[in-house]
């Protein structure tokens, strides 16, 4: 049995519905389903009423809901007396990073953070956005950063994490250039000469965006795929080699711009651009679960902050307010 087993099943008996529980644990609705039925099987009973709507729990349901708060709070609470057993643990703030903001931001964001803040131990979890999200779910980090859009939203639960929004992020094309600055690959391409397209896999975050925002641009754009990885710096990198045009993070190519060795493929009217907003994340305290004091010190800063104005550290040369 897995532990993500007891959390779905618990999710599910409070929520009632498969779908709502699918999206709070950051899965799809099919795969959820599916680790209810392992949990199921492994315990050979039904514990979900199937032909019920609302979903309903059967009395076997009942009786295993009780016995798996019981179960993950036990199990929380162990994880929590071994990691305050650790050296430094309690003065160590962990924090899950997607990788362009872990290559990009967050340098920069905890050098003016020190300055303000104070210095203070970090522990940095590199990962993609799915990943990152599903471990401060799971307990594993103490702060989430990562990009959020509407149409492609982090969809964790409101009464359970607070949320600071850090800055903005945009997205856009880029291609390697000349002395002068002129891209060597420009948009819109034609239908006799498409594009060559350095592209996202369809699992990456900036690959769904890109998509969202490839299906809205109301001008013909002419584009042939001729790489793929789900890396952001990757795709800089061949972009650098004259590869062909990629999506970029404005603040992954400052430098290269700056010294002409990239420049925007589009026309800059921002047809081809979109904003993500730069988003923290932290579980909120409770009696139960209070958290590390150096994590909540560090919050009540940003939220100060925050009420007060000032300007944290810049994703570029402009700076980025705490909004």
């Amino acid at each position: 049995m897995e532990t993500k087993w007891l959390e779905d099943f618990i999710s599910l008996a409070e929520t009632h519905s498969f779908s709502r529980s699918a999206e709070l644990r950051h899965v799809t609705q099919p795969a959820f389903s599916r680790r209810i039925q392992s949990l199921e099987a492994w315990l050979g009973s039904d514990l979900i009423d199937r032909t019920s709507y609302p979903t309903r729990l059967t009395a076997a349901g009942e009786v295993f809901y009780e016995q798996a708060v019981e179960m993950l709070g036990q199990i929380n609470n162990t994880r929590a007396l071994l990691r305050g057993k650790r050296p430094a643990a309690q003065t160590t703030v962990d924090f899950a990073v997607p990788h362009t903001l872990s290559l990009t931001y967050m340098p920069k964001w905890l050098s003016t953070l020190e300055a303000g803040f104070g210095v203070f131990n970090t522990r940095l979890i590199a990962l993609n956005v799915h990943d990152a999200v599903m471990t401060i779910v799971e307990g594993g980090c103490d702060l989430l950063l990562c990009y959020h859009h509407p149409r492609q939203p982090v969809q964790l639960d409101a009464s359970r994490y607070d949320m600071l929004t850090m800055g903005k992020e945009s997205l856009r094309p880029y291609s390697r250039c000349d002395k002068s600055g002129v891209p060597d690959h420009a948009f819109p391409g034609s239908a006799k000469t498409p594009l060559p397209f350095l592209s996202y896999t369809s699992n990456a975050y900036l690959g769904r965006m890109v998509e969202l925002l490839l299906s809205d641009v109301k001008r013909p754009l002419h584009l042939e795929k001729h790489y793929e990885t789900d890396m952001a710096e990757s795709l800089k990198m061949m972009a650098l080699e004259g590869h062909g045009v990629a999506f970029l993070p404005e603040s992954s190519v400052i430098r290269e711009v700056r010294n002409k060795q990239l420049a925007r493929a589009d026309d800059g009217n921002g047809d081809w651009e979109v904003e993500m907003e730069i988003r923290l994340y932290r579980e909120r305290p409770t009696a139960q679960r209070s958290g590390k004091v150096i994590v909540g010190r560090l919050w009540d800063y940003l939220l100060r902050l925050q009420e007060e104005k000032k300007l944290l550290p810049p994703r570029s040369r402009k700076a980025t307010k705490v909004d």
